[in-house]
């Protein structure tokens, strides 16, 4: 009965199109509430933290997982990826409740270029194991010490079918290394499996006077950072991308997240609106 009613959903909501799912970190509601608010939003499904303090915690990843998965369904909601480990207990665990993607950051904890290659090492060791159950590791630019930018990533994961690690393009990353939307899209292309949205920019934190100028980033919606999503839309409108487009919810005024990420979805799905064409 789960196994029918996950591949009903999974059927119904993946190939062929765009859908939307959002990352639920902030929200650490009962998974029943949860279905029901993210369907409310208007949205295909989820990424889902695979965390300590969530509704899967990764000790019980075998069970809670494809037991949330179940929940959701019922709620119409899918769990398109997770952010959470990948181990061998976690991979199959996505395999049963169809999730098909385990979101990851890469930290750079030394140096670059031999992080590149253990980390190469350990997904050279998992590939059997994602190709038995038919689940991917998704990598994401992020910011800071970690793999950053569209070039770093396609480095790090070229030589592997993205059917078993793939690229997730967070193009709000990219825009605070200047790297522009359709650059990346060429870059990542080939390996791209998740777009992730949101929107930052850098705020001056010290006045004109200090001897240094101090920045910080401030997360925002998606009008008001450096990452055009009206360009990213066109970009995947124009090279016909099918998947997931990730809102993740992140903003530095936390309190407003619930107002917030309502208007960040009208506005995303108001971008891929397909506009009649006059002959």
């Amino acid at each position: 009965m789960q196994q029918g009613r996950l591949g009903r959903l999974w059927r119904k909501t993946v190939g062929g199109k765009i859908a939307y799912t959002v990352f639920t970190k902030p929200w650490k509601m009962a998974l029943p509430e949860l279905g029901v608010f993210v369907k409310k939003l208007g949205l295909d499904g989820i990424e889902l933290p695979v965390r300590p303090g969530y509704q899967v915690e990764p000790e019980r990843v075998e069970k809670d997982l494809p037991r949330a998965a179940a929940i959701l369904a019922d709620c119409g909601v899918r769990i398109g990826s997770i952010a959470g480990p990948t181990d061998e207990r976690t991979i199959a665990a996505c395999a049963e409740a169809r999730v098909p993607i385990i979101r990851i950051c890469v930290t750079v904890n030394g140096n670059y270029f031999q992080v590149e290659t253990n980390v190469q090492r350990d997904f050279d060791r998992m590939v059997p194991l994602l190709e038995k159950h038919r689940v991917a590791i998704g990598v994401q630019n992020h910011c800071g010490m970690d793999v950053c930018n569209a070039m770093e990533v396609h480095h790090l994961i070229e030589k592997y079918s993205p059917r078993h690690v793939c690229a997730v393009w967070d193009p709000a990353h990219c825009s605070l290394h200047g790297e522009e939307p359709e650059m990346a899209a060429d870059i990542l292309w080939s390996h791209l499996r998740l777009v992730n949205l949101k929107n930052v920019f850098r705020r001056r934190v010290n006045g004109p006077e200090a001897e240094t100028a101090e920045w910080k980033l401030y997360w925002t919606t998606a009008r008001h950072g450096f990452a055009s999503w009206s360009r990213v839309a066109a970009i995947l409108k124009e090279r016909g991308y099918e998947g997931d487009i990730c809102l993740t919810a992140e903003y530095t005024e936390a309190h407003a997240v619930d107002r917030l990420i309502a208007e960040d979805i009208a506005f995303v799905k108001s971008l891929f609106v397909q506009q009649a064409v006059s002959k």
